[in-house]
């Protein structure tokens, strides 16, 4: 299929416009140049922002000379096409409208299609914040705007990753909003995460003589007894429940189809709770020993201990989670808004975010975006203009001389 690429200038002066134009720029993973230009393009038209950037990572910060400095960071990369781009502006009543959608923004137009709610629509928010904000008088903080690569694949990857090992200078802050969609509420800390292989072993032979063999695939069935076994707990910390998860995601095994499988691998996704670390985590699941001696590119370790005790273990992905950092005055300043706003309270994030990035440097940070996390990689994905700008004006009058603290 062949996208449009025509669209790589951005000239809106509303968030809407800002909206529309960077939904119009195809930015799946690995692909995000086009859109990192047309960024950096826009906010260099600016005086009172400073911009650097880093591969496809664009950041722009203000210079003010105030006592604070908050981050708003946001990812421009989206998850591959599924039929939903180009992106299409519903109009209220179009059948094509979710109902929930509909339900909560009746007169609302709606934007429609990939990247709309994770996350373009927090993008689009923090492009427009860095323009009209232009001056000392604005805002009671400096404020720095990150729109960076890669947050959809491999940690490798992570373009904030890139930026925080060879320019960890532009990222210097008091506090941290990461855009990811929260419907515009706070969501602190997250999960950890790691992703590994659980690996049996057999013996190959031709099938017509299975006994002179030995089935791996069959011995999987062990490992996923252990996954159905699993009870996920919910564990508070710092006041907020963290759920979570053991489960198998993928099963590859298997040489051939009339030769008895000499190796099996169970793909397992471990979702844990940030009051462990990410050492505590790997030792629950493999031992000590083997959460010592494994990690992403070392290969199969032996199990000594933990829940897989016994089974070859290769690590493919681990990041720590991150604990909630709601004490911070920032953080408790944009908390008491959002309640006041909405009555809503913060909660916990499940899903793993760049949140714990941040905070491995010492920065406190939440997760708040527009758009309903639940829609987010959706084929109907989709945000209500008026909820993208219930998100701006928060923001602004978030970001004024009325709730900041000095």
């Amino acid at each position: 299929m062949v996208y449009d690429m025509s669209m790589k200038t951005l000239t809106g002066t509303t968030v809407e416009t800002l909206f529309s134009q960077i939904m119009n720029i195809y930015s799946v993973s690995d692909e995000e140049t086009a859109l990192a230009d047309a960024i950096e393009e826009y906010l260099s038209g600016f005086t009172h922002l400073e911009v650097h950037r880093h591969h496809d990572t664009v950041i722009a910060s203000t210079h003010f000379n105030k006592a604070q400095r908050v981050l708003l960071v946001g990812h421009i990369d989206v998850v591959p096409v599924l039929d939903n781009f180009p992106p299409e502006v519903l109009e209220p009543g179009s059948q094509r409208i979710r109902s929930d959608v509909a339900r909560d923004y009746p007169d609302s137009a709606v934007m429609w299609g990939r990247g709309a709610t994770d996350m373009k629509a927090s993008d689009a928010a923090f492009l427009y914040l860095a323009g009209v904000l232009d001056s000392a008088d604005a805002v009671q903080c400096d404020i720095t705007y990150v729109f960076y690569d890669h947050e959809e694949v491999q940690a490798e990857k992570n373009g904030l990753g890139r930026v925080v090992k060879s320019h960890p200078e532009w990222i210097q802050a008091d506090f941290a909003i990461i855009g990811e969609p929260t419907n515009g509420l706070i969501e602190g800390g997250c999960n950890g995460t790691m992703r590994f292989d659980v690996i049996t072993h057999g013996i190959a032979a031709h099938s017509a003589r299975a006994w002179m063999g030995d089935n791996a695939i069959h011995h999987a069935a062990r490992v996923l007894d252990l996954l159905n076994s699993y009870e996920p707990a919910t564990v508070n910390v710092d006041g907020l429940d963290y759920r979570e998860g053991l489960n198998a995601t993928m099963i590859s095994g298997g040489e051939g189809t009339n030769i008895i499988p000499q190796t099996c691998r169970v793909h397992v996704n471990y979702r844990f709770a940030p009051d462990k670390s990410l050492q505590d985590a790997k030792a629950l699941l493999m031992g000590e020993k083997c959460a010592a001696d494994s990690g992403v590119g070392v290969g199969a370790v032996r199990a000594e201990g933990g829940l897989f005790e016994g089974f070859d273990i290769e690590m493919i992905d681990e990041s720590a989670g991150a604990r909630p950092g709601l004490n911070h005055p920032l953080v408790q300043s944009l908390v008491h808004l959002v309640r006041e706003k909405t009555g809503e309270d913060a909660r916990a994030k499940f899903g793993w975010t760049d949140v714990a990035r941040l905070s491995a440097l010492g920065i406190p940070a939440v997760n708040m975006g527009a758009g309903d996390p639940l829609l987010a990689h959706k084929t109907d994905e989709q945000v209500a203009m008026q909820a993208l700008q219930d998100y701006t004006q928060l923001l602004r009058i978030w970001l004024s001389a009325a709730h900041m603290v000095d």
